[in-house]
């Protein structure tokens, strides 16, 4: 059963509707509903795709947080095979928000990282939320220089809020790990492609996003600060969120039209977590084409071309 979200009230209003239905015809085999659940079910998908047509910022950044959205255990599962996680930092230890390895995505050998939310309280936990320690930045490094020593793609898929922001982190060089994951995507003589696939959220999203191709899916996220961050910041208030995320440009629309992002990966209707093979499916062949465009670039094609992109930004 998914999980309705606040503005999804009337859609899980008829689905209700359609399971008190179909509770009914259980206890009453003479009952015939079929007819008006046909009905229900229609007005029911209607209701959906009109209102995921016009979301707001704030809804999409609701959408992108929805706990049932695939993580990066659930990508890897469904568009890598081979999948050789390589652990560690090899300087303190193997951070759990950042997981990344060897794998084969449509055949080609890659590198792939990103950041892994957890999908229950337990595994929460164990991954952080998706917020990286410093170690995590050092770890993503390591594994894009070994790729480049061999010569495979970087593939990352960037689902943070941010950074891990305690004292701890700090104490180990957050900011330098940080800026130096960054430097690593820029300086990469191998191609190298991101996918904001839920939030991506500040420096900690940045570090794993400076590729030849910025994709991200159409109900993804991606910014500076958290709209409730900033609205604290502006208002002295988290309640005008909705205010910030509209002014703030972080949907895969307005990013798009700014040259942020170079392509929007289709949902299914709802969102990744109303269809997940379906997303995941879109996800797989959108990184299989842009691999497939880069791979006949240069080590200087692509650094240049890396380059003139993100300096032309803004």
């Amino acid at each position: 059963m998914v999980a309705f979200l606040d503005f999804e009230k009337p859609v899980a209003e008829l689905r209700a509707r359609i399971d008190e239905l179909r509770e009914t015809a259980d206890a009453n085999s003479t009952l015939k509903i079929d007819a008006e659940v046909a009905k229900l079910q229609q007005q029911s998908d209607k209701a959906l795709r009109d209102l995921y047509a016009k979301l707001t910022p704030w809804q999409k950044t609701q959408v992108a947080r929805h706990q049932e959205r695939p993580h990066f255990k659930d990508y890897v599962a469904g568009i890598a095979s081979d999948f050789m996680v390589l652990a560690g930092d090899r300087a303190f230890s193997d951070d759990q928000a950042i997981i990344g390895g060897l794998a084969r995505i449509g055949g080609r050998r890659v590198m792939l990282i990103g950041h892994e939310k957890g999908d229950d309280t337990a595994s929460r936990i164990r991954h952080n939320f998706g917020m990286a320690k410093p170690e995590g930045y050092r770890k993503a490094i390591r594994l894009m220089q070994l790729a480049e020593r061999f010569g495979l793609p970087v593939v990352t898929l960037v689902d943070t809020a941010g950074a891990f922001p305690g004292v701890q982190a700090e104490e180990r060089g957050q900011a330098e790990a940080i800026a130096r994951s960054t430097e690593m995507c820029l300086e990469l003589k191998v191609p190298i492609v991101a996918v904001i696939v839920g939030e991506g959220g500040s420096g900690g999203a940045v570090a794993l996003a400076g590729a030849n191709r910025v994709l991200m899916f159409e109900h993804a996220i991606y910014s500076v600060i958290s709209p409730e961050g900033a609205s604290s910041i502006l208002w002295r208030t988290a309640d005008r969120a909705a205010d910030a995320a509209e002014a703030m440009k972080i949907t895969a629309q307005d990013l798009e039209k700014l040259g942020v992002v170079d392509r929007i990966v289709p949902e299914p209707v709802g969102g990744a977590h109303r269809d997940r093979p379906a997303a995941i499916a879109a996800l797989g062949a959108a990184i299989g084409e842009e691999l497939a465009t880069l791979e006949a670039m240069s080590p200087a094609e692509l650094l240049r071309a890396r380059r003139d992109k993100f300096l032309a930004i803004g």
